[in-house]
């Protein structure tokens, strides 16, 4: 089995390191992670510059055969590049353990989930997995998680091409409350802007620390990780709501460019303006 390993913390963070510890003994590991942490930069690429890279000497025992390689780049750019050059195809992508929750509507900003929604739009089984805590994170769990997940592919259990959003709560074994499929919950936590100056010039400082109480129902991701149990949500990239089709297109239902007060008769192509 053939796994490429990414995460949006950083090729040096612990928590990559502890799927590889996971996974190791039962697949072929390839490492493709930014040189630097990047989270929060959602599912940006880099377009208008070149990505470069270099070879990381893995940290710790039994890491010798793996690849590892640390980019100048979004976590997004690590999964393409690796998928699309430096490794090939792989039989599942994992992104994590990321130090922070990504759930609710917040996963549009995650880098985690970022760089996963790159394996998944290439077909190919995608995992992102992050643990409730910032500071003072513990892996244990998770990594046994993902070291269950490996171990049933490898025993022949089938993945279809899917994006799984993971996320396990920071508590020890003995306070896990099992695991739960859940859908995505509302948004869980909003920004706050501060002014600052450096003694030239003013700044601003953006941070995501505002929780925003509400009620979460029970089926959801955030619901499920209060109260301790390893949420496991299936994403996909259909954004339409097509609930509210019928709603916008009783708006532009009457519009036509004959109509418009705003648009003379000649418009685009190679009009001559007035003079």
């Amino acid at each position: 089995m053939k796994v490429l390993v990414t995460n949006d913390d950083g090729v040096d963070s612990p928590g990559l390191w502890a799927v590889v510890d996971s996974l190791k003994d039962i697949a072929d590991l390839f490492v493709v992670a930014p040189d630097r942490e990047q989270s929060g930069v959602g599912t940006s690429l880099t377009l208008n510059g070149p990505l470069r890279t270099r070879t990381v000497i893995p940290p710790g025992p039994g890491h010798d055969q793996i690849s590892a390689t640390a980019v100048e780049g979004t976590p997004g750019d690590c999964c393409v590049l690796a998928l699309e050059l430096l490794v090939g195809p792989v039989d599942l992508v994992i992104s994590g353990i990321n130090q922070g929750s990504n759930l609710g509507e917040d996963i549009l900003i995650s880098g985690t989930v970022g760089a996963a929604l790159q394996g998944y739009v290439r077909g190919y089984p995608s995992v992102a997995i992050s643990v409730g805590a910032v500071k003072n994170a513990r892996f244990d769990v998770a990594a046994a998680f993902i070291g269950y997940l490996g171990r049933s592919l490898a025993d022949g259990v089938k993945l279809p091409p899917s994006l799984l959003n993971i996320n396990i709560p920071n508590e020890p074994p003995a306070k896990i409350q099992g695991v739960q499929v859940t859908r995505l919950g509302r948004r869980s936590y909003g920004e706050s802007v501060n002014e600052r100056e450096d003694g030239r010039h003013k700044y601003y400082w953006i941070s995501r620390n505002k929780a925003i109480p509400q009620q979460q129902a029970e089926d959801t991701d955030i619901w499920a990780v209060r109260h301790n149990r390893i949420s496991v949500t299936p994403v996909y990239t259909q954004l339409t709501d097509g609930d509210r089709i019928p709603e916008i297109e009783e708006i532009f239902q009457g519009f036509s460019l004959e109509s418009s007060a705003h648009i003379g008769p000649e418009v685009g192509g190679n009009s001559t303006p007035p003079a």
